[in-house]
């Protein structure tokens, strides 16, 4: 992939492992709501998986880059190493993960590298750096995340944009309901994990037509 060529979507899908962790059959669950999502429209996702080991993550991780093939650019979190491992597209890093210099040199200039803020000293510092993309939030109050970082608003999301010319993802309690005041404040796209699970093709069509 021509990372020069990336234009993020508006629809930044985020799938969450733990959230499939109740289903019988926990990977089919993940890799059919992974399905669903690109059938209703989806051109990029995310996995995330906080709780598994390497080897889980490993495995679901080149199980939807079989599933999903080139349909969708699928991006690991946090780890460049299962990244490349797995052949995905790209790899989201947190605060405390591989800094992206390193993380650029791993998985090569091809590779998708986006990485996250919440704060505008944290936004400054990541404009500086190697990256495709800034992430900032949590815009709202989330329940995805076991210890989430103070709520930034769409004041913080309009404080970003002022501060980077980096295509800009906003997480964080995102819904249909608030989706266009997100991009409105500046947001390019947005990452939604919840909204998404029930009837996720459905979901998927209905957000991007919001956000068009």
């Amino acid at each position: 992939m021509d990372r020069d060529q990336l234009k993020l979507p508006r629809l930044y899908p985020i799938i969450d492992a733990g959230c499939f962790t109740g289903e019988q059959e926990p990977t089919t669950a993940l890799l059919r709501h992974a399905s669903e999502l690109a059938a209703g429209g989806a051109t990029l996702l995310q996995y995330r998986n906080k709780l598994g080991n390497a080897r889980e993550m490993l495995s679901h991780a080149r199980e939807l880059k079989r599933v999903l093939g080139q349909r969708v650019l699928l991006i690991m979190n946090d780890r460049a190493d299962l990244c490349l491992a797995a052949g995905l597209d790209g790899v989201h890093l947190g605060q405390d993960d591989l800094s992206s210099a390193a993380t650029r040199i791993l998985v090569g200039n091809n590779a998708v590298v986006g990485f996250s803020t919440h704060n505008p000293e944290q936004v400054r510092e990541a404009d500086s750096l190697p990256l495709d993309y800034i992430a900032v939030g949590p815009v709202f109050a989330t329940a995805t995340k076991a210890n989430p970082d103070p709520v930034i608003g769409l004041e913080g999301v309009r404080m970003a944009r002022s501060l980077t010319s980096k295509p800009l993802v906003a997480i964080g309690g995102i819904t249909r309901a608030n989706c266009r005041s997100v991009i409105q404040a500046g947001a390019d796209s947005v990452a939604i994990i919840a909204d998404l699970l029930h009837e996720p093709r459905q979901s998927v069509q209905e957000l991007l037509r919001l956000l068009a």
